[in-house]
């Protein structure tokens, strides 16, 4: 039997690989193509330490405690060329993707759609038979080369992938390269390339109650993640707050409806900002943060939004006087 292996380098790269129960993570990273830095190979030298973020595993009994001890067994690091995998792992590698001599997975892909879900915000979906083998954790994301032109631009997967499609949400920007594209030139067939995935931005095993905080198109890892959690479900409870500017910019409402009606412990309140909305719920996120959302600080607080929103969640907390048990945030802004 083999598992699935994610291999998260510190530059934000990650490359699955498939490794047998019979074979050490280093072997099976090492048999395709991935170069974990490593020395001795037999448990001594500690060289091939890495975090174990999920998974089970066997630590195998052949290392040395100089080369890992107790204490660093009980925080979940591993010698990659002693563990065997027991179930699909996520690791991450304290070495960058350039240093393991990795290059970036690159697809082909086709545009299948693009919708206009509202003023500020496009649909785009891509299939392929190359994306059929693209694996990624949900959260990540991927550089789209703007077709015509030699640049790329950063969008979250906003689904899973099936059947060789994945999906994105794009914020609208005048004059962007990408919206510009999408907006006046786009055709179904149309060819596109990406690379990934990327990034360090991904649902962890859901030990505790999850507040999900989005804003804008901040969203598209969210929902990714929820079509993850209603796959596997969860023991806990998982809040998502979804904020925006003006009333136009809501998208996706209808999908996070579903959600709710296939996971269980899922619900989710959408607010925006501008007063003069019509939203029943205005104001920012930080506003509809509830104490029972924040559990006493035991709670998996995901945050993804403009700059400003991801420093004025960072102040709410230290506020309230609040260390999530975890906190994970990426941000990001439009490129024009």
């Amino acid at each position: 039997m083999s598992f699935q292996i994610a291999l998260n380098f510190e530059d934000g790269v990650t490359r699955f690989i498939e490794a047998g129960g019979h074979e050490t993570v280093a072997d099976a990273a090492y048999r395709q193509g991935v170069n974990i830095p490593l020395d001795c190979r037999d448990g001594a030298c500690g060289t091939c330490k890495c975090k174990a973020e999920s998974g089970r595993y066997d630590l195998g009994d052949n290392f040395i405690e100089d080369a890992l001890s107790e204490q660093e067994i009980a925080e979940g690091l591993v010698l990659t060329c002693q563990m065997r995998a027991e179930s699909d792992c996520v690791i991450s590698i304290p070495a960058s993707s350039q240093v393991c001599k990795l290059e970036q997975a690159r697809y082909q892909a086709v545009i299948s759609s693009v919708e206009q879900l509202s003023e500020s915000t496009l649909a785009l979906s891509i299939k392929g038979d190359a994306l059929a083998r693209l694996a990624f954790l949900a959260g990540q994301y991927a550089n789209l080369q703007v077709p015509g032109t030699e640049h790329s631009r950063a969008y979250s997967f906003s689904t899973l992938q099936k059947d060789g499609q994945v999906s994105f949400l794009v914020r609208n920007v005048p004059g962007g390269l990408m919206s510009t594209f999408l907006t006046r030139e786009a055709k179904v067939g149309d060819s596109l390339s990406l690379v990934g995935p990327l990034g360090s931005f991904y649902l962890r095993p859901i030990q505790r109650p999850l507040l999900l905080l989005a804003g804008g198109t901040g969203l598209a890892p969210f929902t990714a993640m929820l079509e993850r959690i209603a796959e596997q479900g969860s023991d806990f409870p998982v809040h998502l707050i979804y904020g925006v500017t003006n009333d136009f910019d809501l998208v996706e409402i209808e999908r996070l409806d579903r959600f709710t009606a296939c996971i269980a412990n899922f619900t989710y309140g959408a607010c925006v900002a501008n007063p003069e909305s019509q939203h029943p719920l205005k104001g920012y996120v930080t506003q509809h943060i509830a104490p029972a959302h924040l559990n006493e600080g035991d709670v998996d607080v995901y945050l993804c939004g403009p700059p400003a929103m991801v420093e004025a969640v960072h102040r709410y907390m230290a506020e309230q006087g609040l260390t999530p048990a975890n906190f994970y945030y990426e941000k990001f802004a439009a490129a024009s």
